[in-house]
């Protein structure tokens, strides 16, 4: 019975091992102990205490290897610190997980180089393996290879892991190609309010996918004699809208044209390797995009997703809050021109590197060197637009600038109902930022930062935006479950450590 006992702690060790990617070798080195002593661990074949358990799961981050019941992450924040050094941008979330709902597309292996290691990641992967894909971290646990099965068993879906995650919803482009009915559960994600599927279907219509919404589920059947007859027109320049209109275009038979396309760096990257399995993608960076498709693609690939420009951005504004100078490592500049301008026009004292290519070869990246500087509010307010605008995702993170900057800012977030609620929470760190409506904030800046214990926004970038608050605050603080937060981030507190922030990773045990 002991024996047994052993061994099924063994393989949950194993598990958790593995899903973080790391090697009996690595997870060693965390505890102190050598590689064999992990091996026969793993294997039930050595005796363990539970304090041993406790601090596997610590090392691991897993909610399964614990003491107990290992509760919501959160995080405690020694404010004050001056950041300094160099850290360099992570591949997009975005992308990624695009590229790994394409993999749906092609029946050969694809091989995806620097994979971020975060939750939305980790969901898609959960809702992959449930429904027959293959996938392993190889390469140190750096890169993620997929190989589909040839039936996708839909039934067998994860459920639970598809509702936490709104990418789900591009399975529908790949999927109506591989069968006439399936179904798929309701997308979730951030908290932001009402955002409507409703393009998604207008657009995948085309195709001849009808989508019928019910308890939590979408019925989708297809009608394989409906075929683009003209060019679609996106009734919304989203990007995961036109992210879902490529992947049904790439293995129709025949050319599509999509217009009012987003030409975001998340689209572009997709195009990219939708380039590499073999479909042509003609207008790449703008609002018309004619798409080649192939009828079946069977293509071993290797890609490289391009760099985070939002990450880049959550970077650039830890820098100025903390009144920091910090050199920003591979920067996509071309999905932050005009963040960049609007903040040199504030006063931002910053340089640049020569450009260089990413490893996919063609998205432009800088490095980027940011010193401590007296911003001044722009004379114009803050809003998104489509690319080439000002992101989406990087408006938040002015509100923190703004908080730092002399004078008053408006914050206009026209895109998201609640998001600009969240930025309110600024408040309780020493922020003066008024809500005039569920789309506007008013921030008075020259801020002086205090600490506060207080919950984490549901929405991803509102709680970075909080933590970078926390990192300039004097004292002690801290966020509670901070989930959202790995989302979208991979390890960016140990990240931010490295560069002088002081942020303890903590559990309610």
């Amino acid at each position: 019975m002991a024996d047994d006992y052993l061994v099924r702690i063994g393989k949950l060790i194993r598990d958790a091992r593995q899903h973080r990617g790391w090697t009996q070798t690595q997870l060693a080195e965390a505890l102190g102990t050598s590689q064999s002593a992990v091996n026969r661990i793993e294997r039930g074949n050595q005796n363990i205490s539970l304090e041993m358990i406790a601090r596997i799961g610590e090392a691991l981050d897993s909610e399964i290897v614990s003491l107990g019941y290992a509760g919501p992450m959160h995080l405690r924040v020694v404010g004050g610190r001056r950041l300094s050094g160099s850290i360099a941008v992570k591949t997009s979330k975005n992308a990624c997980v695009a590229l790994l709902c394409a993999t749906l597309l092609n029946a050969g292996r694809t091989t995806l180089r620097r994979v971020a290691r975060i939750e939305e990641v980790y969901r898609i992967l959960e809702v992959l393996g449930s429904i027959g894909v293959r996938t392993r971290w190889i390469n140190d646990g750096n890169d993620l290879e997929i190989v589909p099965p040839a039936e996708l068993n839909l039934a067998a879906m994860d459920t639970e892991a598809a509702r936490r995650t709104r990418s789900v919803i591009m399975f529908l482009g790949p999927l109506l190609h591989r069968m006439d009915r399936f179904k798929l559960p309701y997308a979730g994600g951030c908290d932001l309010g009402t955002r409507t599927v409703t393009p998604h279907m207008t657009a995948l219509r085309h195709f001849g996918l009808d989508v019928t919404a019910t308890d939590g589920t979408y019925l989708a059947e297809v009608n394989r004699d409906v075929s683009p007859k003209r060019a679609i027109v996106l009734t919304e320049r989203g990007d995961t809208v036109t992210e879902n209109a490529l992947l049904a275009a790439a293995r129709h038979d025949g050319v599509t044209v999509i217009r009012n396309a987003s030409s975001n760096y998340m689209v572009q990257d997709l195009c990219f390797f939708l380039e590499e399995l073999g479909v042509k993608v003609e207008g790449i960076g703008t609002t018309t995009l004619t798409v080649h498709g192939v009828a079946r693609i069977d293509r071993d690939v290797d890609y490289a997703p391009s760099e985070d420009p939002v990450e880049a951005m959550s970077l650039l504004a830890a820098a100025v809050v903390t009144e920091s100078e910090l050199t920003i490592r591979r920067v996509p500049v071309e999905f932050l021109e005009i963040e960049l301008a609007v903040l040199e026009d504030m006063g931002l004292d910053h340089e640049r590197s020569t450009e260089y290519a990413a490893d996919n070869g063609r998205t432009r990246l800088i490095d980027l060197t940011v010193r401590p500087s007296k911003l001044q509010a722009p004379l114009d307010k803050i809003h998104p637009m489509p690319f080439p605008g000002l992101n989406i995702d990087n408006v938040p993170f002015f509100a923190a600038i703004a908080a730092s900057a002399q004078g008053q800012t408006l914050i206009h977030d026209w895109v998201y109902d609640n998001r600009a609620i969240y930025l309110t929470d600024l408040n309780r760190l020493g922020a003066q930022v008024k809500l005039l409506d569920p789309h506007r904030v008013l921030v008075d800046g020259s801020t002086r930062w205090r600490s506060a214990e207080m919950m984490c926004p549901p929405a991803l970038r509102p709680a970075v935006v909080v933590l970078l608050a926390m990192m300039a605050a004097e004292g002690t603080s801290v966020l509670r479950n901070v989930y959202v937060i790995n989302r979208g981030y991979e390890d960016l507190a140990e990240r931010l450590n490295s560069i002088g922030a002081q942020i303890e990773i903590f559990r309610d045990i």
